[in-house]
């Protein structure tokens, strides 16, 4: 008998039918669906089009993977979308992470700087006192700069999604912009760290893992952070409520 070699061996993966160009072509619409549904719950700062261009890219990677092995491309494709744009909101975490940190010692350093010299100090003075290097200094200030750091109670805001109804009437709307307010106030009396959390987990949809990655912590911790918030935000709101 003789061996006849194989080119390549998938080990019972069969090949899509289809060819990749009509994959890409047929589920351009599943981006778009993807895009808004992950839009509608991340910060303002991100840009569903933004959104669209990276599901686009994964989802063009994903048809030049695909292989049938009895799941539809459409599940498939939509796993690998997602997972790009929640990278994309995980790295953005990150920046915003990174540029909140620098505005902090910055203002430590300048509130420094003006009691020693009594004037508002110069970027070299800043740069100093801070440990950096001017150019190191002007770039992440810059950075820090074009960063759009989102509040807890921009999130609440009344365009949220967390408050939209399209059938209440005047008395349950009157009841939802109280709680609105309610949540807005307990929002602002957590700390800087508690803040993202809830922002991360509850609109970003990270999970513990994750968010403890972001703010260099072990998920235990952040289940901790998490769990104060709340209650500090329940004790809260059951006294405003009375």
């Amino acid at each position: 008998m003789t061996f006849q070699p194989q080119h390549s061996l998938t080990y019972g993966r069969t090949p899509s039918r289809q060819k990749p160009q009509q994959l890409v072509e047929d589920h351009i619409p599943l981006v778009r669906k993807i895009a808004w549904h992950v839009s509608g719950r991340a910060p303002s700062s991100i840009e569903v089009e933004d959104l669209i261009q990276i599901g686009l890219i994964a989802l063009i990677e994903a048809a030049r993977r695909y292989e049938d092995q009895g799941h539809q491309f459409s599940t498939y494709a939509g796993t690998r979308i997602r997972g790009a744009m929640m990278d994309h909101l995980r790295a953005q975490s990150n920046l915003c992470r990174s540029a909140l940190q620098f505005r902090r010692d910055l203002r430590r350093a300048q509130e420094k700087l003006m009691g020693q010299l009594g004037r508002e100090p110069g970027e070299s003075e800043l740069a100093a006192e801070m440990g950096l290097g001017a150019s190191e200094f002007l770039a992440r200030f810059d950075q820090a700069a074009d960063v759009q750091m989102e509040s807890m109670d921009e999130v609440y805001s009344e365009h949220s999604v967390w408050f939209a109804s399209e059938e209440d009437g005047a008395d349950v709307a009157l009841e939802r912009d109280q709680l609105q307010q309610l949540v807005q106030a307990g929002i602002g009396t957590l700390s800087e760290r508690e803040q993202m959390v809830l922002q991360l987990f509850f609109v970003e949809e990270l999970n513990l893992e994750e968010i403890g990655a972001v703010l260099g912590v072990t998920a235990a911790r952040v289940c901790q952070i998490k769990k104060a918030a709340l209650d500090t935000m329940r004790k809260r709101l059951a006294a405003q409520m009375g």
